[in-house]
Formats: structure tokens, sequence, C-alpha cells
């Protein structure tokens, strides 16, 4: 059976606050859990008055204490935005409140603005990140480790894993702490040959972001599987998709909740920014120009919008051409004007019609 899980860009609508998002972020997961669905992820934007995931390690703190099954992680931590230390030790941390259950997503995007970027790297701020970024995973990926060895025998470095670092002509032996006895799952998020090769090389997981093209994840998966390198963390090439989707119990419904995120980002992709998610009645009432109206058209051709049996053959259909046995779902329906603004009822709904068809 096809395994389904959720990628939430925590959205903020007209009628929300940031904490209103936050709170239906947790009702989503813990719905989520309930059904079965096998991971919970969450983005890392900033300054955005549109999207409340500013921080995906404090966020998947929250989800994970509020949720008992789920895996819970980044999709993803935009590794030139922080220090590869820094991004280790907090899911080490996280790995150690909650085994088994912490992925650690990474992707190479800012996430933001050049102003922001600027700001958000500190003493770095002069440098881009893209260029040291399979660097920086490589760091990531060395600093972090399961290791149940008793306190008292870990300053053994030798037999320790972890990292080398060279440093005033000394050699510094470095790893993540806290030390914990299973490791978070390290998975490379792209949409391009670029991000395949690496995570082919270094041994990582890789996920394709469908939701924001298609155009290359033919080449990207293939290129990926045929260079995969084994690695201590992974023996065979691992991979899924992310798409989005909105399900409902008709199609017109299922149109109508999909409406205001198609808005939004035919508005984004031709010039306009991010603004916050418009209710459904608040969508309706827009006015499009053509190119709007040709780029809603061109967005909901390529996502999932409809009833259960038609996403569901969709979702299993894609599985299939891809050669995945899971896919990730970024259940982008908006709501009604009136419904409670602390749960995002169209996301729920989206998630157990999926869930009921699956299990059907």
């Amino acid at each position: 059976m096809l395994k389904l899980s959720v990628l939430d860009l925590l959205p903020v609508r007209t009628d929300q606050t940031s904490a209103d998002s936050v709170a239906a972020a947790v009702s989503l997961a813990r719905r989520a859990d309930d059904l079965g669905f096998t991971r919970y992820w969450v983005a890392e934007h900033h300054n955005m008055e549109a999207v409340a995931a500013t921080s995906p390690a404090v966020l998947i703190a929250h989800l994970a204490a509020n949720t008992s099954r789920i895996r819970v992680g980044s999709g993803g931590v935009m590794l030139p935005n922080h220090a590869p230390l820094t991004v280790a030790e907090q899911f080490s941390l996280l790995e150690a409140m909650h085994p088994g259950r912490i992925d650690l997503g990474i992707g190479r995007a800012p996430g933001s603005d050049p102003v922001t970027a600027y700001m958000l790297r500190g003493t770095r701020a002069e440098e881009s990140g893209v260029d040291s970024f399979p660097g920086d995973v490589e760091l990531v990926a060395g600093l972090l480790g399961s290791d149940d060895t008793p306190i008292a025998d870990a300053f053994d470095a030798a037999s320790q894993p972890g990292v080398v670092i060279p440093l005033r002509g000394r050699d510094y032996s470095l790893r993540s702490t806290p030390r914990t006895a299973s490791s978070p799952m390290l998975w490379l998020l792209g949409s391009s040959t670029y991000s395949a090769q690496l995570a082919a090389r270094l041994g990582i997981a890789f996920v394709y972001a469908h939701h924001f093209g298609q155009s290359g994840i033919d080449s990207a998966l293939d290129l990926y599987r045929r260079e995969f390198q084994p690695s201590p963390a992974l023996t065979e090439p691992t991979t899924f998709l992310t798409v989005n989707a909105v399900v409902a119990d008709t199609r017109d419904e299922a149109e109508a909740l999909a409406l205001p995120q198609l808005i939004t980002m035919a508005r984004l992709r031709s010039g306009g920014t991010l603004g916050p998610r418009m209710t459904v009645e608040q969508a309706q009432a827009e006015t499009l120009n053509p190119m709007e109206e040709d780029l809603v058209a061109d967005q909901s051709a390529r996502w999932i919008i409809g009833t259960p049996d038609t996403a569901g053959a969709q979702l299993t259909a894609l599985a299939t051409k891809y050669g995945v046995d899971e896919v990730m779902v970024s259940p982008i329906a908006s709501d009604h004007d009136g419904q409670d603004v602390r749960v995002g009822a169209g996301a729920e709904r989206t998630l157990e019609l999926l869930a009921a068809q699956q299990n059907s």
C-alpha cells in the first residue's frame, strides 16, 4: 500500500494570526498521526507574514510533543542560513527527546529575500552559502550519528563518530551532542539534478519537490538511483515525491478550496508578493487578469484536486510512474468564511478522505 505523508508550510489566512496558524498545524499533525500518515514535515521561510514556519526545529519539538507515533521533520532546514553544527545539535536534541521519530530534511535555497538571508547569516553574511553547501551537508551528516557508548567511555575520541576539523595547524574531533542511541534520518531536498547527484554521492535519502515543478523529475531520480553510493546511514537509494493536493467530497468543493492557493501562487509567479491566503469567498470575489487566469489553469492541471477516488488514483499512478512507495502531500486547501481559525478544516478533510481511500 502506498505510504502517505504530510508537508505543512503553515500558511496564514487573512482571518488568522500566526498563533492561529500554529494551532491549526498542531491540530493537523494530530489528525495525521491518528490517520496513520508516515511523516509530518514543516518548512522554513523568513520575513513572510503569510507563513508562520520560521524555525523548523522549534515547530518539530512542539509537534512531536503533541503527537505519539508519526515521524516529524523539516521540509526543510535551509542550510545556507545556519551553521552545520547548530543544525546537527538541534536535531540530535530532538532525537534524544523523541527517539526514532525525527527527520532532518535539508535544502539549499535561502527561503527568503536577499536582505533577510544576509541578516540570518550573521558573521557569514558576505557568503552566499550555496558554494559551501555540499561541504556543509557532508559536515551535518558526519556530525550526526547514533552512539550508545556509556558516558564514562565517551572520551575515547578514536572510537567515536563525527568529523575531523583542521584549525590553526591542528586536527580536532567534533560530533554533535547530546549523544543519542538513534540518529535523525537525513534527507536532501531538491528539484534538480544538482541535489540528486549530491544526495547520491553522500549516500543519503532524496526528496524530489514535485510541488515546485515536474520538468526534471525523470532525470533527477534516474541520476540519484544510478549514482547512489551506500553509506553508513543508508545502504540503498531512498526517495519520495511531494505534491500539492486538495481532496473534498465533490469536485466543485475541491476546486473551491484550492482556488485561494491557486490565485496566491499565480500572483507570486507573475511578479507579485506572497500575501496571506484568502478564504474561499474572498478568492471567488477576485478578478484575475489573463496571465493570472492562465497560471491558475496551468497549476490546477498539475496539482491533485478532486474527489477521493480521483485523487487516490492520481497518487497511485504518480508513485508507480516514478517508482516510489511514498508520496508527501501538501494539503493546500483553504477554508470558508466563519470557520474555526485554529483548525484547517479543508486540510484535515483532505487527509481524512485520502486515508479512507487508501484503506478501502
